[in-house]
């Protein structure tokens, strides 16, 4: 089983979600699909089938959470100016001008950036296990679907 490096701040709101979930989300599904239960026919009750749904899809997301919350490593980001779990990296894509530069926070698909203009990205996808140990002015090659690319790192952030 994988280990899930997240931060602090997101572990915690992990564990607020995991109890919402578990208690007042199990409560209001049931209540659901008792009052459609009520309106008889199972067969053809749309209310019914779509509380089911939403009853399965909670669960799922509560057995994902729970998989996290078993086997997880708090990190922190690293201050020395190279990229790693937890760092903002802006980077240019070569040939693009610097207004194109995009913000990437580089960790578990569950943090969630304080900026909304910062995307998440995986340190496993191509681009992000590239980016790791890059500092302000390098240039990192991966290797893309479609071919290497090459983006210039513009500044690191813890």
């Amino acid at each position: 089983m994988p280990t899930h490096r997240v931060s602090a701040s997101a572990l915690e709101r992990l564990r607020a979600e995991h109890l919402d979930l578990t208690t007042r989300g199990r409560i209001e599904v049931a209540q659901r699909i008792g009052r459609a239960r009520e309106m008889g026919d199972l067969k053809e009750n749309g209310d019914y089938h779509a509380a089911k749904d939403e009853q399965g899809h909670m669960e799922a997301r509560i057995r994902q959470i729970e998989a996290i919350l078993e086997n997880h490593e708090i990190v922190e980001s690293s201050n020395d100016g190279t990229a790693a779990i937890g760092c903002i990296v802006t980077i240019l894509y070569e040939g693009d001008s610097p207004n194109q530069a995009e913000r990437y926070l580089i960790g578990h698909m569950e943090e969630q950036p304080a900026d909304p203009s910062v995307q998440v990205m995986s340190p496993t996808s191509p681009l992000g296990s590239a980016l790791l140990g890059a500092a302000a002015g390098d240039k990192v090659k991966y290797k893309a679907p479609n071919g290497m690319l090459a983006v210039n790192v513009v500044k690191v952030e813890a």
